[in-house]
């Protein structure tokens, strides 16, 4: 009897001293993980604020993008996208009547012109919408801290990465309208191989670590649309700013607002669990990246479409969708909270939801005039 007592508490022991050692093993792991995390977070700060400065300073040195005289001035702003100061109203002609209508007067306004460096490159019908295709990725990619980020394998900003996903999703739409609408004459042309090319490599999967990793083949594709760019300059490749080639491209951000606008206001995903706190934050920030993105492309629209436009009666839809677009990406909460509606704290999706939804609607009232 002895014996066995003297047996089993060495074995007591033995199993006391696996789960001390177990425990200490899985602290190890946490603090480890928790101190990658923190020195991923600081050098993400400190890489944001040297990226700040340098904006500031860009924007003192750098001439406007879009300059005009009662149109639209678009500079390099926040995120690397391009942002819109508003419309300055033109000055009465000395010759019209006071009694005269509004639509004399969006007749007086001027279209958008650009002069990048002083070579006269905005004033190549395409240029603009092609250089605000590229811009928002151009800047994910290249210009913010730490790059692509949805195919790290330790992803502790999913913020970012929810945002650069709906930066992506625009761009790959606006890519497709591009290639098919926007550069053929009707579906029996041929497809720009540049365009082609460019559409395709934004379809890889945006967590693709290798073999080929997503960003090379994002940065390729850009580099693809940069010749397609060259190639209007040149006079080699064709850009129509018809309403019939405009509709598609237009229809498509639609749908994909809709799209965003349907998991900002939903209480219960698709199989009846409620939105939970960590999936609210990724369906904010996704939305963010795609108002963010559109409202740059956008606003090129306004300046290569601009007659179209303006005949047509389209520029005042189409100002309100950029305008809705810039708000919602204006909204950036410290904690995004999901509360209930009736409740004294915020719902952070359902407050991005109004604009994303104003934007959606002035997008399709936009297609109706211009159809017509």
């Amino acid at each position: 009897m002895h014996q066995d007592r003297e047996t089993k508490e060495p074995e007591g022991e033995n199993q006391s001293l696996e789960k001390t050692i177990s425990r200490q093993q899985g602290l190890a792991i946490f603090f480890t993980l928790f101190g990658l995390w923190l020195i991923i977070s600081l050098f993400s700060l400190m890489g944001s604020n040297q990226t700040d400065f340098e904006k500031e300073m860009s924007l003192a040195e750098t001439p406007s993008m879009l300059d005009t005289e009662g149109g639209r001035i678009i500079r390099p702003g926040n995120e690397g996208h391009v942002t819109a100061s508003p419309v300055r109203e033109s000055e009465p002609s000395p010759a019209a009547s006071p009694d005269e209508g509004d639509a004399d007067n969006r007749a007086e306004l001027q279209p958008p012109s650009i002069d990048i460096n002083g070579e006269g490159l905005g004033s190549v019908v395409g240029w603009a919408f092609v250089e605000a295709a590229m811009q928002p990725m151009r800047y994910e990619l290249y210009d913010r801290f730490w790059g692509w980020r949805p195919n790290d394998l330790i992803r502790p900003t999913d913020n970012v990465n929810n945002f650069q996903l709906g930066t992506l999703e625009v761009t790959r739409r606006t890519a497709v309208r591009l290639a098919e609408d926007i550069s053929r004459t009707g579906s029996a042309a041929s497809i720009d191989p540049h365009l082609e090319q460019a559409m395709n490599g934004f379809m890889i999967r945006p967590t693709k670590f290798w073999f080929p990793s997503a960003e090379s083949q994002y940065k390729a594709s850009l580099r693809a649309m940069a010749k397609y760019q060259e190639n209007l300059v040149k006079g080699d490749a064709r850009f129509y700013n018809r309403s019939d080639n405009l509709i598609p491209l237009l229809i498509a951000y639609k749908n994909l607002l809709g799209s965003c606008n349907e998991n900002l206001i939903k209480t219960h995903e698709s199989d009846g669990r409620p939105v939970s706190f960590f999936k609210a934050d990724d369906y904010l920030y996704y939305s963010k990246g795609v108002a963010s993105a559109m409202a740059t492309i956008l606003e090129a629209v306004e300046h290569d479409f601009y007659p179209m436009l303006q005949k047509r009666d389209g520029l005042d839809s189409l100002r309100k969708a950029i305008y809705y677009c810039r708000k919602a990406d204006e909204i950036d909460p410290i904690i995004v909270l999901n509360s209930s509606l009736n409740s004294l704290l915020a719902n952070h999706r359902a407050n991005l939801a109004a604009h994303i939804s104003l934007a959606r609607f002035h997008i399709g009232v936009l297609i109706t005039t211009i159809s017509t």
